[in-house]
């Protein structure tokens, strides 16, 4: 068979053995797997499959890397991955790339024949904004690293029609534009989100014509079943993002000629939109032009037919051999298993406030780490709405420290896409509840070490300033809420309670390899509870090393964040009737359980004292593991106070009433002594 290649200098014979490997692999799933049991999700990448294949081809730089969804196997096969591994996966056994942890369709890879596909995620939207943080990582190698294999690289982002609705798709888009980043949006609308069609999802039901006059973007809009407009338009798109002249999208219609998954009969549709849809197949129009143009004979084409079958075939027996996942492994790859070298040398330097410490801190760790960038609302010019920042744009320049459009979602997928290439990204979230539209990147970023077994990470350090102000409070900018952060699987979290640990526990955060939540108490920036000597530029701490603040024999405190400083305050009214030992968990993820428990060992009675509101907060994981694993050592009921069930208000002595305060701590003091 002739090595030919038309103008748009593709390998046809490659695309076609994608198109007829994916055809193949859909077949098998559908007519033996599915109906055994075998495969539990399934999903038909018929009809997106050619312009995939086409994409795949174009996605070659070393450094080119790709977002999908969960209908991009033909991409990614077309990026290396064996039809083996594809089946495996599906099936949920060892061979796969996920060894049975994630479902089959979400897919990753490192480089093997062409670029790297970013794990993707089983949630509609979100693979966008993990694309500009690649993209915008492409430029800073290049441009800043000064790195020129870097040059002429992109990103791509893969989704249907019905992600274009998506926050991540918006988040993406105005990022993209606004910094002119290598990014391509490759949408394949085939009409139907599910059952809903394209006009529910954009107006008009067309993407491209309702972008045409966005700004610093360019657009294609083309039959994705027509092989020769298709491989035209797939290039010029493709080299247009090549130029770093700014963004592109390409909008490429194609027919999903099976549901949208194997339990989607497509019972909505008409018989006679079907049977359009059969026939507009850009398989049977990829055999015609192949044949037409002579780059197959019939002959060939046939051949090539049956030999990727029978590749395929046996590819299923090997798939069907492999063995079912190790159980004994199921916990591992929560977080990294690189130890963190920590240098515990300590200097007596100034004392300063807990937000001048952390800005001390990034200072030193940007000079030490070229690849550390911090970025949020606001971080730039303004120097952060706290002033953690302040000056360190004017120090760095602003490809390392600068701000952001106002999307969280889009500030923590960037990060994402950073730290898969490489960086160590240091978002800022002005205020803990704004980070709830982040929710989806946080899930996903926190579990992708162990759905890819370590083959993927995406560490990064997010700071948030939490909690109530010294001066006010208020519902929306006051929540400290660390138990949800606590419920995310793979994050580390901490919350110090002064400077000193402030150092100490984000510099670790900073040269560790996990994803981690920093939280900087509103209360603690700039008052004198949270000051104390700068510890020197090499201090760092343990996560899980909890503080003795105080020690004592009657009772034990375990608190954190500005609790401590209350919990002091209560302990001293006493006048010296109390005993009391004061536990600064420093960290909520991993805590501290053993220090705990060798405290409760010694006083055999327990307040667990935190911010958050009463139902299902921190303290209540405390009480419970006490209760659980020290019940014996306990002269009485393990009690915690928090705040109830209700926002911070606004009004301060509002505000003063539902917080613990020390008068309401001394008293359950006295209360668990009395029992």
């Amino acid at each position: 068979m002739p090595k030919t290649k038309l103008p748009a200098n593709l390998d046809w014979e490659s695309i076609a053995r994608t198109v007829l490997t994916s055809r193949a692999i859909d077949k098998i799933e559908e007519t033996e797997l599915v109906p055994k049991g075998l495969v539990t999700y399934q999903f038909s990448a018929r009809g997106h499959d050619m312009i995939q294949a086409i994409l795949s081809e174009c996605i070659n730089h070393e450094h080119d890397g790709a977002t999908v969804y969960y209908r991009s196997r033909p991409f990614v096969l077309g990026q290396g991955l064996s039809a083996e591994e594809s089946m495996a996966a599906s099936m949920a056994r060892s061979g796969g790339v996920h060894g049975g942890r994630d479902i089959g369709v979400v897919h990753f890879l490192r480089p093997r024949l062409r670029g790297t596909v970013l794990p993707a995620s089983g949630d509609v939207g979100a693979q966008y904004s993990p694309a500009i943080g690649w993209a915008q990582s492409i430029l800073y190698y290049a441009n800043v690293l000064k790195d020129d294999s870097y040059k002429g690289a992109i990103a791509v982002a893969l989704g249907g029609d019905g992600s274009v609705a998506a926050n991540g798709f918006w988040a993406a888009l105005n990022a993209s534009t606004t910094q002119r980043l290598p990014l391509l949006f490759f949408i394949e609308d085939n009409g139907y989100g599910i059952s809903v069609t394209g006009d529910f999802q954009t107006p008009g039901a067309n993407i491209a014509k309702n972008l045409a006059s966005f700004g610093n973007l360019k657009i294609w809009d083309v039959d994705g079943t027509d092989p020769e407009i298709a491989s035209k338009n797939i290039s010029e798109a493709v080299e247009y993002t090549r130029s770093w002249k700014g963004p592109a999208l390409i909008r490429l219609t194609v027919p999903r000629l099976e549901g949208h998954s194997f339990v989607d009969t497509q019972s909505y549709k008409s018989p006679e939109l079907l049977q359009t849809e059969r026939a507009n197949d850009p398989l049977l129009k990829l055999e015609k032009y192949l044949i037409a143009s002579k780059i197959f004979s019939k002959k060939d084409w046939d051949s090539l037919v049956s030999k990727v079958e029978a590749e395929v075939n046996a590819a299923r027996d090997r798939a069907l051999d492999s063995p079912q996942p190790d159980t004994s492994t199921v916990l591992d790859h929560v977080f990294s298993a690189k130890p963190i070298e920590i240098n515990s040398s300590r200097d007596e330097g100034v004392r300063m406030n807990l937000q001048d410490a952390v800005r001390k801190t990034l200072e030193v760790e940007l000079a030490r780490n070229p690849k550390l960038l911090i970025f949020g609302e606001d971080v730039g010019a303004k120097g952060g709405v706290h002033g953690a920042t302040v000056d360190l744009q004017v120090k760095f320049g602003k490809d390392r420290v600068f701000d952001t459009s106002l999307s969280e979602e889009g500030i923590i997928g960037r990060s994402v896409g950073m730290a898969f290439a490489g960086l160590m990204p240091v978002p800022e979230i002005q205020f803990r509840k704004y980070a709830d539209p982040a929710t989806e990147q946080i899930n996903d970023c926190g579990t992708v070490r162990w759905r890819s077994k370590s083959q993927f990470a995406a560490p990064m350090v997010v700071r948030i300033p939490a909690g109530y102000a010294k001066k006010t409070g208020d519902p929306w900018h006051s929540v400290s809420g660390e138990a949800v952060f606590a419920h995310q699987i793979g994050w580390r979290i901490a919350f110090p309670s002064n400077a000193e640990d402030a150092v100490g526990l984000l510099r670790t955060a900073l040269r560790g390899d996990d994803p981690t939540f920093f939280f900087e108490h509103r209360a603690l920036l700039d008052t004198p509870p949270g000051r104390r000597n700068y510890p020197g530029d090499e201090f760092m701490l343990p996560f899980g090393n909890a503080r003795v603040v105080q020690e004592g024999t009657d009772l034990t405190i375990v608190t954190w964040g500005a609790m401590v400083e209350r919990a002091v305050s209560a302990a001293s009214m006493s006048d010296g009737r109390w005993s009391i030992e004061i536990i600064d968990l420093r960290t909520i993820m991993p805590w501290d359980k053993e220090a705990v428990l060798e405290s409760i060992k010694k006083t055999s009675r327990a307040l667990i004292l935190c911010e958050d509101n009463w139902t299902s907060n921190f303290a209540a994981e405390i009480c419970a593991t006490i209760t659980q694993e020290a019940f014996e050592y306990l002269d009485a009921p393990v009690e915690r106070r928090s705040t109830p069930d209700v926002p911070i208000p606004y009004n301060v002595g509002l505000m003063n009433s539902v917080l613990p305060g020390a008068e309401e701590i001394a008293k359950a003091i006295e209360k668990i002594l009395a029992f």
